[in-house]
């Protein structure tokens, strides 16, 4: 049983599926819809689900990058990074798209596979020969076993982590936004991302005549949750900055513009215990600087279900060695995900000189060896 429809649970949904294996998913929302954003489906990801014959067909629905650059504010050019060469290399492209384009193919490689919705999770039971989920309007569901893929405020991980955990939050606020956008600057297949001081923008072409764009600003922990300005206010802010940066921007109704403080957890070593664990952002809730959330969870997934198909007369066992398969990755991907958005973030001008100068003065073989191991699925092990 998965708690949580989302990329994670859709995508354990899916390989469970192609595993030969029965499952349903239960999920708190009304409808699957997701938000109006978009993400990268990296190279990692797109790998992963193809050790299990599982093809979303990506291309179709959004935009293999070719291209991708970092820029100062100005959009002067500070580095290119080789996503499209290492997609080459480790045999997939990256593909930038919306949302609800990945939603929509997650659930279509899931199948049959039957989705719950209006089903809120409030407690997990663990037992000898099942597991047992309540849900908040007094009814029960019984699995084998049970999946924690119940995003950031996950039910399940608060059993594990308790009631307590704070909530890690660096000080800035992020804006996300898709809309319809063309611009010289932004090629086909274009990633482009720029830094300022303490601010930063994205835009990424996710095809359709489409852009998802994002932007970062420094700001008290308290302004950054609850960030209420207008798009007078967001062009003010980038006052400035390359064209296409404000272009895109005034192109947005700022109805279309979510506005959400960036955070993270602590990386939490336990995952799961009996006949429960979690997955994707309920096991290793990440800073979005690396664009691997989506990633990782995809990732989580393809290796639990290869796990149980293998040692599937011992269900609790495959949980712990699926857990014990994913935690050194994705514990150094929450780590360097915190420690690039602190570098982003930089306010201080002489340290992001030194930066810049030495994104500059990297090789294109160093970029290469530096990006492979994050860009490379490890497999399923044990």
């Amino acid at each position: 049983m998965v708690l949580g429809a989302g990329i994670g649970g859709l995508a354990l949904a899916a390989a469970l599926k192609q595993c030969g294996i029965e499952a349903e998913v239960h999920e708190r929302a009304a409808s699957l819809r997701a938000e109006g954003s978009g993400l990268g489906m990296i190279t990692n990801a797109i790998t992963a689900l193809a050790t299990l014959g599982i093809d979303l067909d990506l291309a179709r629905r959004g935009e293999v990058v070719t291209a991708f650059d970092i820029k100062d504010a100005r959009g002067g050019q500070i580095v290119r990074l080789p996503m499209p060469e290492l997609g080459r290399e480790l045999g997939a492209p990256s593909v930038c798209l919306g949302r609800n384009a990945l939603h929509e193919a997650l659930r279509e490689a899931a199948g049959d596979v039957p989705v719950f919705l209006g089903r809120r999770a409030v407690h997990v039971e663990s037992g000898a020969s099942g597991a047992t989920v309540e849900f908040d309007d007094g009814s029960t569901a019984r699995g084998d076993v049970v999946v924690g893929a119940d995003g950031f405020n996950s039910v399940v991980r608060r059993q594990f982590a308790g009631p307590d955990e704070p909530v890690l939050e660096p000080g800035y606020v992020c804006w996300l936004a898709i809309t319809p956008f063309r611009h010289p600057a932004l090629p086909k297949g274009a990633v482009a991302h720029y830094w300022g001081s303490g601010q930063r923008f994205g835009l990424l072409d996710i095809g359709g005549g489409d852009v998802y764009w994002w932007g970062t600003k420094n700001l008290p922990v308290a302004e950054a949750r609850d960030w209420r300005g207008t798009r007078e206010d967001l062009l003010a802010l980038y006052d400035g900055w390359a064209g296409e940066v404000t272009a895109a921007i005034a192109a947005t109704p700022i109805e279309r513009v979510i506005a959400v403080p960036a955070r993270d957890r602590g990386f939490l070593e336990k995952w799961g215990e009996g006949r429960v664990t979690l997955l994707g952002d309920a096991a290793h809730p990440m800073l979005t600087s690396l664009g691997q959330g989506a990633g990782m969870a995809v990732e989580d997934a393809v290796v639990l279900a290869t796990t149980l198909a293998r040692i599937g007369d011992d269900p609790v066992a495959a949980l712990r060695s699926y857990e014990d398969q994913r935690r050194d990755r994705t514990r150094m991907v929450v780590e360097a995900s915190r420690a690039l958005s602190e570098s982003e973030q930089l306010e201080d001008p002489e340290l992001r000189r030194a930066r810049d100068e030495q994104l500059r003065g990297t090789s294109f073989d160093e970029l290469v060896a530096s990006q492979r191991d994050l860009l490379t699925f490890p497999g399923v092990h044990g």
